[in-house]
This record gives C-alpha cells, sequence and structure tokens, in this order.
C-alpha cells in the first residue's frame, strides 16, 4: 500500500509543485518566527503582555525600516530594467 501511494504521488511532474508549496511554507514561517522574535507589538510571556501598550516608537521603527526595506527605497519597482527600457525606448536602439 505504501509503496502504490509513493509511486502516484512522488513522480517527476509533481516537483515543481513540492517546491512551490515548500517555498511558500518556508515564506509563512519566517514571517511567523520573526514575528514572535522580533515584533515589539507581540507579547508572549505573561509580564510583557501585562505591561499593556507600550510607547516604544525607536523598537517600532527598528522593525519596520528593516535592511530590505531600506535598500529597495530608492530602487525603481521594475523587475527588468533592461528590457522595459528597450522597449519604452525605441529611439535609442
Amino acid at each position: 500500500m505504501a509503496s502504490s501511494s509513493a509511486s502516484r504521488w512522488i513522480r517527476p511532474e509533481v516537483y515543481p509543485l513540492f517546491a512551490a508549496m515548500g517555498f511558500a511554507v518556508g515564506i509563512c514561517g519566517y514571517q511567523l518566527v520573526r514575528n514572535i522574535c522580533i515584533n515589539p507589538d507581540v507579547r508572549v510571556n505573561k509580564e510583557n503582555r501585562a505591561a499593556g501598550i507600550l510607547e516604544n516608537y525607536a523598537e517600532g521603527e527598528r522593525y519596520a525600516e528593516h535592511s530590505l526595506r531600506k535598500y529597495l527605497r530608492n530602487k525603481s519597482p521594475e523587475i527588468m530594467p533592461t528590457i522595459n527600457n528597450f522597449f519604452s525606448e525605441p529611439e535609442n536602439n
């Protein structure tokens, strides 16, 4: 029984689906761990929950302005800028 179900589901055609699902689960897991560990609004232990609303703006700013956001802030929102410039400005080519 186990070998027939394995041969039914584990085929080379299914590998991209496994990869895509694994990538999606990895992103969700990363975000969950990131929020639990370093988000200033999430308090796991009882002492921090009893503190109520904290006015710690510096910690919240540090969480929101992470290094990836700082890196992408001055970049143009294009996936392939060379191809976009080639088709949008044909007089230069």
